[in-house]
């Protein structure tokens, strides 16, 4: 039987997920790597980290059971329920675009408990959720077609082939449109051929 949770977690996530997160939101992130051992359990905080020197955290979450969970072992009155389910983590704080610097942080695989004064000490760190605001987000892509409906249908297509890898989305405050900014891959990205040269 695996062991049970000891308080708080850092999570590793990979290079191509990081990018996956960074680019698309999710509102959970699959806990993976949970082959024996410690494990954490449904409500223990998360540290989700990039696994670079020093790690980074890119978000803060909790665990939560996806599955559901099992009964005790009946040969075992000291065991508690069986852990038969798998576990996610559901956002509490992303921070992809700003990440913060985790030097004390040790890793140890894809799952690592830590102390929960050094989690209580990154989380800080990261800081509160800001205010929400309203932004305006854009694509504009001049398309040949015949109609408006094989317009529509040519958009959807180049969306689907091309993607945030290849087509700049514009951001700009909804009570601000100048301050409009370009995005491509979710970075900033310099759209005026002229400020290149």
């Amino acid at each position: 039987m695996s062991g049970r949770s000891v308080g708080a977690w850092a999570v590793v996530i990979p290079g191509e997920r990081y990018e996956t997160e960074r680019l698309f939101h999710h509102d959970t992130l699959e806990l993976t790597g949970l082959n024996g051992g410690s494990r954490p359990g449904p409500g223990d905080p998360v540290l989700v980290v990039r696994d670079e020197e020093p790690p980074l955290v890119v978000a803060l979450g909790r665990v939560v059971s996806t599955d559901g969970v099992g009964e005790r072992d009946p040969d075992d009155p000291q065991s508690g329920p069986v852990e038969t389910t798998a576990l996610a983590v559901t956002y509490t704080r992303q921070v992809f675009d700003a990440p913060v610097p985790a030097d004390r942080l040790t890793l140890d695989g894809p799952v690592t408990p830590i102390d929960p004064a050094l989690y209580r000490e990154l989380a800080g760190r990261v800081g509160p959720t800001p205010g929400r605001r309203d932004w305006l987000v854009s694509l504009h892509m001049p398309i040949e077609a015949a109609s408006s409906a094989e317009a529509v249908r040519v958009f959807w297509s180049y969306l689907r082939e091309l993607g945030p890898r290849e087509l700049p989305t514009f951001v700009s405050p909804a009570d601000d449109e100048l301050a409009m900014r370009a995005y491509v891959l979710g970075v900033e990205a310099n759209q005026d051929p002229e400020e290149d040269d």
